[in-house]
This record gives C-alpha cells, structure tokens and sequence, in this order.
C-alpha cells in the first residue's frame, strides 16, 4: 500500500484516515489476517511494554552490574517536584530507561524497533497517558502508528547499530515515538511525518559504541534522550513547525551516513565510548579480556 512517508501520508489524507488505521491495513492485506487478530496481536504487545516498564521502575540491575536503578532514581527525582525540565518529558526518560534496564537486565521486552532501542516507543507511550488519557485502543494505535514508520525505515535505510549506527535505532526508535504522539494528540497524518523529520535528523550521526560488546552503556542513557528528543520534536510539529528537508530524504540521509560510518562505530566496541580507557578498563573487568581476544 505505502512504500515510504509520503505515500503513507497521502494515503491517510486521501482517506480521511488516521496513519495508524492505514498500517492495520495493510498488515491485514500483507498477512490475510482479520482486523481483530491482528489488533489482539498488538495489544499483547502493549501488554509485554506495559509489564517491562513497571518491572524496571521497581528496580533491575543487569548482569554485568553496568546499569540498573536508574528507572528508580529518575522516579524518585520527579516526585520530590524540584525538577527542571517538564515532567511528562522526564517521565518519559524514567520509563525509557526502566523498559531498556529490564532489557539489559535480560528480562522481556517488545523490540521497537529494536531490543537496544526498545525503551523509547513505551517511554513516551506511557508517560503521554498520563497528559492524554487515552482508551486502551488508542494506545494500541499507537503503537501501529510508530509501526508505520518504522516500516518505511526498515525497507528504506536500516533500523540496525550495526549497519548504520545508533542513528538506526535509537534515532528510528524517537521518530516513531514522535509521529505517534502527534497522532494520539490530535495532529494531522503530515504532523506526524514532521515529527518524524525533525526528531531523526537532530539523530543523524549518532554512532553505537557499546562498551564490552554490551547493550547496556550508552544505550540505556540514549533511550533515555531519544524520548525526550521524541517529545520535544512532537510538540514542534503539533505548534505547526515543519522540517524544511522532507521526511523520506532524512531517511534516506540517515541510510547514506550509516553507510559511510567506520565499522568502529557500528556495534563492534572498537571505536567511541567502548574505546576509552574507562570503557577498556570495565570490558576486562567483565569478561577478562578484550572483546577482540574473545572467541
């Protein structure tokens, strides 16, 4: 039905239809499945983000002993009320967080699109309830929503670090987010792909630098600013702010750095944080050795 923004957008404005509606489309054309079956299949899934979030605001910490706590010190921090940024951007940023230290952690999570970026899409997803109330079937769509471009990514760039850096995933994972909130807050389809414009290429670039080969630093602390980056982005757009470069060429820019990114800084732990001093130091005292002498 849609091969990239700009199609998924005229469709739904042809249509008169919401973008999310137009991918439960054509998941139902694409799978032969019913609208109800595939509507269940998402909502088990808001079901799987759901649970990760309250998990890791309970408090995890990973395996490694590299991160966990965080979720809860956030939570904390919010509720003394002395914060500076807004508290629906920092609730977001605490279950951003929570949801990738349960990831970490090695505990459930939805790959959104990715596990290394899985905390972005539920952060603002559930720190928006908040502010928005919506019904359960409005977050479900939601979730198809950020689907939708995350498609358009997948087939047309990379939502993999290690092809095209973090920009691939952390950067995918707050475009989606954006578009989403736009539509659950009202917005047009073209608001949404805004968003989606402005969020990514304030990303374009980032690398993914691992530290020990794990998915643990930076990646959880990414998340964290790729939320806030999804909800600063979307309230842009819902003010009438457009991207001056269409959505399709940032995407298409990001495929196009990710290519010419060093292999260093796509997933390897050889190059960035994971090269430091600090982040040597820490991947010998986790496994013993370099990541390269491993087998």
């Amino acid at each position: 039905m849609f091969r990239n923004v700009a199609e998924l957008v005229e469709l739904a404005e042809a249509q008169n239809k919401k973008i999310s509606d137009i991918m439960i489309e054509q998941e139902m054309e694409v799978t032969g499945r019913s609208k109800e079956e595939i509507f269940n299949q998402m909502d088990r899934s808001l079901k799987v983000m759901e649970d990760a979030v309250e998990r890791g605001l309970n408090g995890v910490t990973s395996h490694s002993g590299l991160t966990g706590g965080d979720a809860v010190l956030m939570k904390k921090y919010i509720e003394k009320g002395n914060f500076l940024s807004g508290e629906t951007i920092l609730d977001a940023v605490s279950k951003a967080v929570a949801t990738n230290e349960v990831n970490a952690a090695m505990g459930t999570i939805c790959a959104t699109p990715t596990a290394g970026s899985a905390g972005v899409v539920p952060g603002t997803l559930f720190a928006v309830k908040n502010k928005l109330h919506p019904t359960r079937e409005q977050m479900v769509h939601f979730l198809f929503t950020s689907g939708a471009f995350g498609f358009v990514v997948a087939n047309n760039a990379s939502i993999s670090g290690a092809a095209g850096g973090c920009q691939a995933e952390v950067g995918s994972a707050a475009g989606m987010a954006a578009a989403a909130i736009v539509e659950m807050a009202g917005g047009s389809p073209s608001q949404c792909a805004e968003a989606m414009a402005i969020t990514l290429k304030n990303m374009l670039g980032l690398v993914c630098d691992p530290v020990a080969g794990l998915v643990e630093v930076p990646c959880v602390k990414r998340n964290a600013m790729g939320a806030a980056n999804a909800m600063v982005a979307a309230d842009m757009a819902l003010a009438g702010i457009t991207s001056r470069i269409p959505c399709d060429e940032v995407i298409d820019a990001m495929f196009k750095i990710g290519q010419s990114m060093p292999t260093s800084l796509k997933e390897t732990a050889q190059g960035g944080l994971a090269a430091t001093p600090t982040g040597r130091r820490l991947e010998a005292k986790i496994f013993g050795m370099p990541l390269n002498e491993r087998e």
